[in-house]
């Protein structure tokens, strides 16, 4: 009898952990079956390294990219394959398709209960991914920075559209050229600018000086500065090119006058102005598409000139440019954008992904924004020239962002339109370009000129 109940014992322990051990295997199945099937060692998915089934296309249908069993074939314009790669990569892997984890169910065609079901010669294409892109757009942009290293963006900050956002330098992926061979030239071509850089500002990072002061300072508008062309004292005083004399803030900031701006941070206080950065969300990333930026920096220094320097985009200050242009779309919104993204939709037939409007958080004042928006249109009017930007209402402010070395300053642009019909905010980023002004506005009014063309035509 004992022999019979250890037996009955013992089997029953058995049949708990044979339970168990299905329970465990059904909720690993559950959650991770979608990784085990895609995984890249699966034949069923990859050929050589490579997804073998879906196909990318732009926000007018123009396919950028195809990937059946044979093998990728990409965009039939070379501009438009070498614009668009740091989003959907190349064919050895040293870039990243950056677009395509997120979606990898729609696109391969894989559900919970049927597995794969959309892969190979016999069964079609695939999914389609539509991106918020426009393929021409990217041209634009791509030719606009010409030689230049950098990026160059545009999004929709009602909606949440990226409809522009170049990387250079870059290469076609059906002629791959010899990167290694000339380093100076392709100097990290491998790097998606917009999504993974951090740039010293410049003078664009006046717009988060002048919007603190308004939110903090009851006075700030009627403040008035003179500029002698150096302000401190010591052995790194703030300066300007020239004296611009007496001024009031809103001719300080047309006028770009770091000493002005050095002045208005010294009055507003390091640890007010950090408050504000940080409320801005200026140095945090931003995340869409399962897509985290790099994050910029600003760093407290109570030192008078040191804080000087901070207050006008130069010290240690970072920014990333999806960051920022997301920034701009606030101020240009009310205070308040759209979360950025790129994917449009991707669908299989049976699953399928469509993209939704997201707002941030408010990040200052409709007041404020109301203000910030007054004093870089009055900018865009009195120095920089609204004629550059036919058609359109742009507000904007150039940068000039000094770099240790020898090397040129970067060109730095940023801005949005007002008009209801073209709702879109920038970043123009350029790697030793010198002068924010002279290389940045034509750059921009290339390509807001094309985006109005191709909004026009939709």
């Amino acid at each position: 009898m004992n022999r019979i109940a250890r037996r009955s014992g013992a089997l029953t322990i058995l049949v708990i952990l044979l339970i168990a051990g299905f329970v465990f295997f059904l909720a690993e199945y559950t959650m991770n079956a979608a990784d085990w099937v895609m995984h890249p060692g699966s034949p069923h998915v990859y050929a050589n390294d490579q997804i073998r089934t879906g196909v990318i296309t732009d926000r007018e249908g123009v396919l950028l990219l195809d990937m059946q069993e044979d093998g990728w074939t990409y965009a039939s314009q070379e501009a438009v394959r070498q614009a668009t790669m740091h989003w959907i990569g190349d064919r050895q892997g040293m870039i990243d398709a950056l677009v395509m984890p997120a979606y990898y169910e729609e696109v391969l065609g894989y559900d919970f209960l049927n597995g794969l079901y959309s892969y190979g010669k016999d069964a079609g294409t695939g999914g389609v991914m539509a991106l918020t892109l426009s393929s021409r757009l990217q041209a634009v942009a791509l030719e606009a920075l010409g030689d230049y290293k950098g990026t160059v963006a545009v999004y929709n900050y009602k909606t949440g559209q990226i409809l522009c956002a170049v990387t250079t330098p870059t290469y076609d992926p059906d002629h791959v050229p010899d990167i290694d061979g000339d380093p100076v030239r392709y100097e990290g071509a491998y790097m998606n600018r917009f999504l993974q850089s951090a740039y010293t500002p410049g003078s664009i990072f006046k717009i988060v000086t002048l919007a603190a002061a308004l939110e903090s300072m009851e006075d700030a508008q009627s403040l008035e500065f003179t500029c002698t062309g150096s302000w401190g004292e010591g052995e790194s005083p703030v300066t300007c090119e020239s004296a611009h004399g007496k001024q009031s803030l809103k001719q300080a900031f047309a006028n770009s006058c770091n000493c002005a701006f050095a002045e208005l941070a010294r009055q507003m206080g390091g640890k007010t102005l950090l408050e504000y950065v940080e409320k801005f969300q200026v140095t945090e990333p931003v995340s869409f598409d399962g897509i985290t930026t790099a994050s910029g920096n600003f760093d407290l220094d109570e030192y008078y000139i040191t804080l000087g320097w901070s207050a006008i985009g130069q010290h240690t200050d970072l920014v990333n440019p999806a960051t920022y242009m997301t920034f701009m779309g606030a101020v240009a919104n009310g205070g308040r954008a759209a979360k950025p993204y790129i994917v449009e939709s991707a669908s299989d037939g049976k699953n399928g992904y469509q993209a939704q409007i997201s707002y941030g958080d408010p990040v200052m004042s409709s007041e404020t924004a109301a203000i910030v928006r007054q004093y870089m249109r009055y900018a865009v009017e009195n120095k920089y020239g609204a004629d550059h930007f036919p058609g359109l209402t742009v507000c904007a402010k150039t940068g000039t962002a000094e770099k240790d070395g020898e090397r040129a300053s970067n060109a730095m642009f940023a801005g949005f339109v007002t008009d209801e019909e073209y709702p879109l905010a920038f970043i123009i980023c350029v790697e030793d370009g010198g002068y924010g002004a002279s290389t940045g506005i034509p750059i921009a009014s290339k390509v807001l000129t094309a985006c109005k063309e191709i909004l026009d035509q939709q």
